[in-house]
């Protein structure tokens, strides 16, 4: 059976890493802040928030939370988040997806200061990802790099094939993994992908994000390859305590036991999203924090 790679350990490690951070600026006077918007009553993002605000609790980072009614209007949206781009106290801003449909996602994204856009959506911040600038990028994406870094998965001449092409996991971890310091040869795959099994079965690494529960089984995986899966789907279980489960979009059970290593649903992926969206608002507030200092020398 293929190691499990552990990502509540590894995001608990980086969190320290991230106190530390915290630490550092408080020299300063500084303590990094997020605000997180959440239009409407969504429950999976109800649980994504507290999840978010006990994390910033654990590292020392301020967590502000601003819950609008699902009648909120395009106005009122934008305009709070133009008064958290002022707030000098606020140096990450996260807006919670989905937003109900009178709201438009893109345009509430390009509303944002590109500086302060800790989720790495931001037309700015994708184009400086596609060119290899500096910038934020996408918490879930460089979770991922970080888990295979620091499980010692050789990333640089491995071929990478992602299933799914969304803009928050598939196309920016593509992006990431062509970087020259990684210098990974990427393949991306999705629902007009013609025999897909074929090419699934030549990845070193593979990655998983289709919105489908197990729809990568053993017979699409090659053995020894690395499986990240990044799938999150609610079943149903009447033996569960909640009637339901979550499962990934692998086949876990059968690929564990052909996998090198492998990410578990829940338990893999997840915390390091979480973890990143932490670093990135850190280093947002170290960026400003630098920025003022030029301004005043």
């Amino acid at each position: 059976m293929g190691a499990i790679i552990d990502g509540k350990t590894i995001a608990a490690e980086i969190e320290e890493e991230i106190k530390k951070g915290v630490s550092d600026l408080a020299v300063k006077g500084i303590t990094p802040g997020l605000a997180v918007v959440l239009v409407g009553e969504d429950p999976a993002s109800l649980s994504y928030v507290r999840a978010k605000e006990r994390a910033c609790g654990r590292v020392g980072i301020i967590s502000k939370q601003y819950r609008l009614s699902v009648e909120t209007t395009r106005e009122e949206l934008l305009g709070l988040v133009e008064e958290l781009n002022r707030d000098s106290q606020i140096h990450g801003i996260l807006v919670q997806f989905p937003l109900p449909g009178h709201l438009d996602e893109q345009e509430v994204i390009s509303c944002i200061n590109p500086r302060k856009d800790v989720d790495g959506f931001h037309p700015v911040n994708v184009g400086n990802l596609m060119l290899d600038l500096e910038g934020p990028a996408p918490c879930t994406p460089i979770g991922i790099i970080e888990l295979l870094k620091r499980t010692g998965v050789p990333i640089a001449g491995s071929h990478v094939v992602i299933v799914g092409r969304s803009s928050i996991v598939g196309k920016p971890l593509a992006n990431l993994f062509l970087r020259k310091k990684l210098n990974a040869t990427v393949t991306i795959c999705h629902t007009g992908t013609r025999d897909l099994s074929s090419i699934t079965r030549q990845a070193d690494i593979l990655v998983v994000a289709a919105g489908r529960p197990a729809v990568v089984t053993a017979d699409m995986v090659r053995p020894g390859a690395t499986v990240i899966d990044v799938g999150v789907n609610r079943i149903e279980d009447p033996s569960a305590k909640r009637g339901y489960r979550l499962v990934g979009d692998v086949d876990f059970p059968e690929v564990s036991e052909i996998a090198s290593y492998i990410t578990p649903v829940p338990g893999g992926v997840g915390p390091m999203t979480i973890a990143m969206l932490l670093n990135n608002t850190l280093e947002a507030a170290g960026n400003m924090s630098r920025g003022k200092d030029a301004e005043q020398s």
